[in-house]
């Protein structure tokens, strides 16, 4: 299970804005320092004069902000995306109080998270509702005001994944216990859903996916990340699929389950159609080895594998709890991928921030 610091690079892999530039995850290769010329450089027409108070209320706004982002900690907020998906969006919290409380505070309707909210998401705790987190043993407890009660049915697993994730993001905490004016909830407040008495975990899955599955007490939950697209916006969806019990490989269980895709009534894509594991993953020191045909080649013709591709590899592997790395071969050669066309020779980790949506 992915977790807040513990992450590590293993090449040059970057997280960028994901949600704002519709670029991926990750990019390869030296890049050359660019120089940006002085922010407070201007040029005046003769005879004009330099506003000074303005330079020097310039300079003030700017070195609050400079300071506003040096003292931020990169937080995920699980949201609802306008198809109904609980995503991930990775956004930065100021660092001087309880960052799992602020946490939740940005999952409020109406809250501050309303002026960073990305085009088609939305917040999943009902307005106004107060938020506390007490966070002990691994345990964290979070307790809201009788506000929380005010949310449609269709809205309540939805947000039950929300806070089970947004909070176990933190290496703090393991599981979540929910609290409505100090009283324990048993089952949510509007639908009845149960809540265990051993508290919520990600082993319960998030935007679970249970078609074509008959009996799901022979199965057991496996997250993938899909892709969500549309013209101008790119991010990840974490889906929680049913595969077989018998099932002792789950590394080639999550690439079989990427390989089939999401379903052709859903509105998320994989970019592993025509692919095909050649080899039985390869497992050493936490990073896993993947040797797939040229089916994976997201450019045929330039022998490129998809960043996409990459990204939701990366993503859903480093989910399984000893993963650290992935590598990707074509017919055993380490495959260079479609940003900078240059091969990948070390294993790609799991970015610290998953759909960043501002700095």
């Amino acid at each position: 299970m992915a977790k807040k610091a513990k992450v590590s690079i293993a090449v040059t892999v970057l997280a960028s804005s994901v949600y704002l530039s519709g670029c991926g995850l990750f990019s390869f290769g030296d890049k050359k320092e660019k120089i940006d010329p002085p922010q407070d450089t201007s040029y005046l027409k003769e005879g004009e004069k330099v506003d000074t108070a303005k330079k020097e209320e310039g300079k003030e706004t700017s070195a609050k902000k400079e300071e506003a982002t040096e003292n931020s900690v990169m937080t995920e907020l699980y949201l609802i995306d306008k198809n109904g998906y609980v995503v991930s969006q990775s956004i930065p919290l100021p660092g001087k109080e309880s960052v799992a409380k602020q946490a939740l505070e940005h999952l409020v309707v109406n809250g501050p998270v309303q002026e960073v909210l990305p085009n088609g998401f939305r917040a999943v705790i009902p307005a106004d509702t107060q938020v506390s987190v007490d966070i002990k043993d691994g345990v964290a407890v979070a307790d809201f005001s009788p506000e929380f009660k005010e949310y449609q049915p269709e809205d309540e697993q939805r947000i039950l994944e929300s806070i089970t994730w947004t909070l176990t993001q933190f290496d703090s905490v393991e599981k979540v216990e929910l609290r409505v004016n100090g009283y324990p909830l048993t089952e949510m407040p509007v639908a009845g859903t149960p809540i265990s008495e051993d508290g919520l975990t990600r082993k319960t899955g998030i935007n679970v996916d249970t078609s074509g599955v008959a009996d799901p007490t022979s199965t057991k939950p496996l997250t993938v990340y899909y892709v969500s697209q549309t013209d101008k916006e790119t991010y990840y969806v974490p889906v929680t699929k049913r595969v077989s019990s018998n099932e002792t490989d789950d590394v080639k269980a999550v690439v079989n389950e990427l390989i089939e895709g999401p379903g052709y009534a859903s509105s998320l894509v994989s970019d592993f159609t025509g692919a095909e594991l050649l080899d039985d993953p390869k497992i050493k020191d936490g990073n896993v080895t993947l040797n797939f045909n040229e089916g994976v080649y997201g450019s045929v013709e330039e022998k490129l594998v998809s960043e996409h591709m990459l990204n939701a590899l990366v993503l859903s592997l480093t989910e399984q709890k000893d993963i650290k790395g992935v590598s990707v071969e074509v017919n055993g050669e380490a495959a260079s991928v479609a940003k900078d066309g240059e091969a990948v020779t070390e294993p790609v980790t799991r970015p610290e921030n998953v759909n960043a949506i501002g700095f």
